[in-house]
């Protein structure tokens, strides 16, 4: 928008200069046409109040409202912008998406003109309540999730802003936009997913098509960060801390990183294990995670009271008997980990078939 308003500046500039420098004969044409231009900028706005104002009852109210998010971009003012809006709603009060539309622009506005983020943030909690209960995808839902996205990533709530990102990323066609503001979502995501307070999923994100617009760029080491992280793989954390340290955010936050990375490294041992033997021995825990064992019994009470795993902790004899861990997106590597298991457990059953079969008559006769 300020590069639209230097333009305009130094149009009215080069014509008001042009007036003076004419002869007389030709100032009179100058003079129109910085008239022109003049009147230029509020054009939409009388042509919505003088024609399409006039019949706006008869248009479908979704095709009504992006007509207003047109006209809406040339209040000079915002607070009229944020009225004429207000005006609109009740017109398309049928519908909700309509309504919806209204109610994100509005709080666009707030948030990129007006700095409000009260305003900002009692919109995107109208708005979120009726989406939760809509069926499928939206005219609404991508411009909604760009806002909520926004409006967490100013306020510092890196879980949100992750999971309102990752949506509106969603809800559009990634060629889209440009890739510099790919590079931007990928980058912004990056840092959330590890900073973000119970975000423990990242391969919904690994898997993104988004994250691959880093590696042409300066931090596409963070793209194997974050790969360490879904794997836990604590060793690789430390030997990056030269290029993650460099970052402030991730710099400040280094005790809950090692933290977080922790409990991921909890989870991969247990995901790695077969079912039939989950018992993890404290010494086998510190080991991974490189933490001492006396804070071992913490860091399981910690990822039980997440409901990151499910299991039981024998503090006499140190070990931690898991059940269940939390399911997660998986990359390759994991998957292919997996697969090993379940082909294992394919031969475990049919070893056990061919002993029913040759022992059946013995059992058959017990």
């Amino acid at each position: 928008m300020a590069a639209v308003a230097v333009y305009s500046s130094n149009v009215s500039e080069f014509l008001s200069k042009k007036q003076q420098e004419s002869p007389k004969e030709l100032s009179t044409e100058w003079a129109e046409l910085e008239d022109l231009h003049n009147k230029r900028g509020d054009n939409q706005i009388q042509l919505y109040n003088n024609f399409i104002q006039t019949f706006e009852n008869k248009i479908n109210p979704l095709s009504l409202v992006e007509i207003v998010a047109i006209v809406v971009e040339q209040y000079k003012d915002p607070k009229e912008a944020v009225t004429f809006l207000e005006k609109t709603e009740p017109k398309v009060k049928i519908n909700s998406d309509a309504q919806n539309l209204c109610k994100v622009l509005a709080g666009q506005i707030y948030l990129d003109k007006l700095n409000d983020l009260e305003a900002t943030k009692k919109i995107i909690e109208e708005v979120e309540v009726t989406l939760d209960n809509a069926d499928g995808i939206t005219a609404v839902h991508g411009r909604f999730y760009l806002l909520a996205s926004q409006y967490y990533r100013i306020q510092g709530d890196h879980a949100q802003y992750y999971r309102t990102a990752l949506r509106y990323l969603g809800c559009i066609e990634l060629d889209t936009i440009t890739d510099e503001v790919k590079v931007q979502h990928a980058f912004f995501l990056g840092l959330a997913a590890l900073l973000g307070e119970g975000v423990y999923n990242l391969g919904e994100l690994l898997a993104h098509p988004v994250l691959e617009t880093l590696k042409s760029t300066e931090n596409a080491w963070l793209i194997e960060l974050l790969y360490a992280f879904n794997t836990g793989d604590i060793n690789k954390f430390e030997k990056m801390k030269s290029q993650w340290g460099k970052i402030a955010d991730l710099a400040a936050q280094e005790l809950f990183l090692r933290q977080k990375i922790s409990l991921l490294c909890l989870m991969e041992m247990t995901f790695k294990r077969p079912s039939h033997n989950r018992q993890l021995t404290f010494a086998e825990i510190a080991n991974e995670t490189k933490l001492p064992t006396n804070e071992i019994e913490l860091l399981v009470m910690k990822a039980l009271s997440q409901g990151l795993v499910k299991g039981a902790i024998d503090q006499v004899a140190s070990t931690v008997n898991m059940t269940w861990v939390q399911p997660r997106v998986l990359d390759r590597t994991q998957i292919s980990g997996m697969v090993a298991r379940l082909n294992e457990w394919c031969e475990n059953v049919s070893a056990m078939e061919n002993i029913l079969e040759e022992k059946a008559t013995e059992i058959l006769t017990l």
